[in-house]
């Protein structure tokens, strides 16, 4: 028996796994994919605990690919890259990070398929769906629960103030320009245009949900609710020399967002890393120590970002700062904007 997990479960299992197990799977160099339908006895082995059912697996052809409680074949066609596949263990492959993005192509809107590049492109991953036991065989019926979906997002969760510290401070799975040298080899694959639309827009290193929502917000063109503002670098790293290193009594200082020409930066005031009165003491030294290299420092808080008329007005100011006018058709742009909060942060 050969299969490949793709799609939503390959998603599932970057969540769940991808942190410890990245470095350790090697490239699958592969010609073609499995064409003959895995037994559950034997899936019950080979399948990574905690994935939800039906597991997403992929063909070579669509004939006798029964959809079932166990399993959701997918019959892929296309080109197949050195950088599709990662070998799990003898008998099992699955989906790379940057494949798995094609894939959630086709069926996440082109906003969540750009949250999604961040995440995948960044040092955070959002909670994934609990997965149920693997299905137990009884005669001739199989007893297996569906999974639910993956959720794309946590907006809801961070507008009611709730963070949970699991989710950041893990390995990047994949970066643009992996995304991009991938894209350039399945080109006419279903969901290449959607790629190639999301890659204008995404950068790498966001640390957070919160931050990668920030940047949409602000960077994204009008058209799809967003202030057109250009795109930052993200955690930038901003050293000082030995003599000024002492001095502040630390190396380097790291920005949320920061815009080098201009020398701006943002910070986003979570309310899980910046309470007590240490917090407090740490982040206003740090403004002050950037103000005296000559870096101008903006603090977000997630209220700003929940109010459109407060975001509105923070833009309008960074805007100045980037030497940048805002030039958007009200009516066309608020529909959008609103559509686009919505799908972020509800």
């Amino acid at each position: 028996m050969y299969i490949i997990i793709s799609h939503q479960s390959a998603l599932e299992y970057w969540r769940l796994h991808g942190g410890d197990k990245l470095d350790h799977l090697k490239k699958q160099h592969r010609k073609s994919l499995p064409t003959s339908f895995p037994k559950i006895a034997d899936m019950r082995e080979t399948i990574p605990s905690g994935l939800s059912y039906p597991i997403n697996l992929m063909f070579a052809s669509s004939k006798d690919r029964r959809k079932s409680s166990v399993v959701q074949p997918h019959v892929y066609c296309g080109p197949i890259s050195d950088l599709c596949f990662l070998k799990m263990e003898e008998g099992i492959s699955i989906s790379s990070p940057a494949f798995c993005f094609f894939q959630m192509a086709g069926e996440l809107s082109l906003i969540k398929l750009i949250e999604l590049g961040y995440e995948l492109c960044g040092s955070y991953s959002l909670p994934a769906t609990k997965g149920n036991s693997i299905p137990s065989t009884k005669g001739n019926s199989i007893t297996a629960t569906k999974g639910n979906s993956i959720p794309a997002t946590i907006g809801k969760n961070l507008s009611r103030g709730v963070e949970d510290k699991n989710i950041y401070g893990h390995p990047q799975l994949t970066n643009t320009k992996e995304l991009l040298m991938c894209a350039s080899r399945l080109k006419g694959i279903s969901g290449h245009v959607n790629v190639s639309r999301a890659l204008r827009y995404i950068v790498d290193g966001s640390a957070s949900p919160m931050e990668t929502i920030l940047v949409m917000l602000l960077t994204l063109p009008y058209k799809l609710g967003g202030y057109g503002l250009p795109p930052p670098e993200l955690n930038k790293k901003i050293e000082f020399g030995k003599s000024a290193a002492h001095r502040y009594g630390k190396a380097f200082y790291v920005c949320d967002l920061f815009w080098p020409k201009d020398n701006l930066a943002i910070e986003y005031d979570s309310a899980l890393y910046h309470t007590g009165a240490e917090r407090i003491n740490n982040d206003s030294k740090k403004r002050m120590d950037l103000a005296i290299l000559g870096i101008d420092v903006i603090t977000v808080t997630n209220k700003q970002i929940q109010r459109r008329d407060m975001f509105e007005d923070l833009s309008k100011l960074i805007a100045g700062k980037l030497q940048k006018r805002l030039r958007y058709e009200n009516d066309k742009f608020r529909k959008a904007q609103r559509e686009l909060h919505s799908l972020l942060l509800n």
